[in-house]
């Protein structure tokens, strides 16, 4: 079991977004057409590169508690993470209650020394959730990828851009993404993501 983040620690931070926390909720859709977004603070992210057929999957896969992702868009639930798929032998590990000083302790731990690499990303993205009826189609308007649920599942998430910024974009559920834009992005992104939801906000209060 790994241990939990001291929650403490988080009472000075500054998240990317948190300067348009109230745009965010004056953006919300409420309704058929609904949609809304918001930041999910302080997310702990590890990146985790290690060998294709290295002895240490198996040792990471015990620490981690399930198999790295074989595949693209593939996601892994463990104990505590979740594992994003990025290639072949580079994954992120997703924390919601693991601080990432302990995440890497624990992964280094795992790992041969010179085979493999465990860096702290926790300060090189943020995540907008978005959801609501109306995401997929706020996403449409930038993203380059088929959205449609036969082609993008619960569950699967990729690297794609979202209005000309790169982005790892999550499915967590029906009408639910994670975006993963790196931090310098997030003003930008925010606002496009706003500036999106606009019209859903007019069709809403027709």
């Amino acid at each position: 079991m790994i241990e939990p983040i001291d929650k403490k620690t988080w009472d000075l931070r500054v998240s990317p977004a948190q300067h348009l926390h109230g745009d965010f909720l004056v953006a919300g859709v409420t309704g058929a057409f609904g949609v809304r977004v918001r930041e999910e603070q302080f997310l702990t992210m590890v990146g985790l590169r290690v060998p294709v057929g290295s002895a240490d999957r198996d040792r990471l896969a015990q620490i981690l508690g399930a198999e790295l992702p074989a595949r693209c868009g593939e996601v892994a639930t463990g104990h505590d993470v979740v594992v994003l798929w990025l290639s072949p032998d580079e994954y992120l590990v997703i924390s919601q209650s693991v601080a990432g000083s302990t995440l890497v302790s624990y992964l280094r731990a795992g790992v041969s020394e010179g085979a493999a690499a465990v860096v702290d990303l926790s300060a090189n993205r943020t995540t907008l959730r978005l959801e609501g009826p109306s995401a997929q189609a706020v996403l449409e308007k930038g993203c380059p990828l088929d959205l449609h649920p036969r082609t993008f599942a619960t569950g699967t998430a990729v690297a794609t851009n979202i209005g000309r910024v790169p982005v790892l974009l999550w499915k967590v559920g029906t009408d639910s993404y994670r975006i993963l834009p790196r931090a310098s992005f997030a003003d930008y992104l925010g606002r496009w993501l706003i500036d999106a939801m606009a019209e859903f906000k007019l069709l809403g209060s027709g």
